[in-house]
């Protein structure tokens, strides 16, 4: 922690953090986005959750890490009882991967989360066995972002803006 913001060597290589913001302005959900063909925290981090043990990276594939939300900020649910403020963030990591020229989003989460992605209708591609990490069961995964996936988790009502005054957000947490 460093003036109340947790960093990692990953957020030095420049990444994209998205933002879920409820209609009153409050953060309730982000993602930080990584180009692949970088370091990653796959390759460098987690190495044991690919089958290979190593990532084979292309130029069309981003990594997702840092995924979360708050689900007691947000509580509307769509029809398969997923978090809205979770959906949002869905939409807007495979909105964002498209537009910035990305087909393919890999990421290390639990199993817990992998069951979350498939609920929604975004399964994801096992890259490796699931291991315990700590105190879960972790697994790394790809993920596809197309247009039939954006339509798939894509939440009535779902609108992105491309930049946010930062210093507003930051002086709301």
């Amino acid at each position: 922690m460093t003036e109340g913001e947790e960093r990692d060597q990953y957020d030095g290589y420049k990444p994209t953090y998205l933002l879920a913001i409820t209609d009153s302005g409050l953060v309730a959900g982000c993602a930080r986005l990584l180009p692949a063909f970088g370091p990653t925290m796959l390759e460098q981090t987690f190495p044991q959750l690919l089958e290979t043990g190593s990532l084979v990276a292309h130029s069309g594939m981003v990594e997702s890490s840092r995924f979360c939300v708050d689900t007691a900020l947000v509580s509307r649910r769509d029809a398969s009882q997923l978090h809205v403020a979770t959906l949002t963030l869905f939409a807007g990591i495979i909105e964002w991967s498209m537009a910035n020229g990305y087909n393919e989003i890999v990421t290390a989460t639990d199993l817990r989360f992998e069951r979350i992605l498939k609920r929604a209708g975004w399964p994801m591609q096992r890259l490796g066995q699931p291991a315990a990490i700590s105190n879960t069961i972790a697994i790394a995964g790809s993920l596809r972002a197309d247009r039939a996936s954006f339509e798939q988790v894509c939440p009535p009502g779902y609108y992105s803006i491309p930049r946010i005054d930062v210093a507003a957000i930051r002086s709301a947490a």
